[in-house]
């Protein structure tokens, strides 16, 4: 058996491919079906081609309440600390900063949850992270 992807639902296709774009994510395929009225595409990181994220985008619209979620997509990341400053810096909310150097947490404009996992050992505990706040659910 081996692990193909993982499917979230979004609402706003254009908003939800700009997130994972600030993630560094790249569009790898996209599959248009207008007789089903849908819309796949599949981003992923750099050298995670053969896993990636599908986003689909239904035409009509849909309510995508919580009771959706399935729990959070995890990723391993070389420098937790560097990469919370930059997506905070391009405006995205760090829900559950990396106050122990080893785990955050974002959401994406759908509200599905983004695990960052330090690659091997956690980072040394510092500021600004260490006495920052929850800043919503994760």
């Amino acid at each position: 058996m081996k692990y193909l992807h993982t499917m979230i639902r979004v609402s706003d296709l254009e908003k939800s491919i700009a997130f994972f774009e600030l993630l560094g994510f790249a569009e790898t395929a996209r599959y248009d079906e207008p007789d089903y009225r849908f819309t796949i595409v599949m981003m992923a990181p750099p050298g995670g081609e053969d896993t990636p994220v599908e986003l689909t985008w239904n035409y009509d619209p849909e309510e995508l309440g919580e009771a959706r979620f399935f729990g959070h997509l995890a990723y391993e990341v070389d420098d937790i600390y560097a990469l919370c400053a930059e997506l905070q810096d391009k405006g995205v909310v760090i829900n559950r900063p990396p106050r122990d150097g080893r785990m955050a947490f974002i959401r994406t404009p759908d509200n599905q949850s983004i695990e960052f996992l330090q690659k091997g050992e956690p980072l040394e505990i510092k500021e600004p992270w260490a006495s920052m706040p929850n800043t919503g659910k994760w």
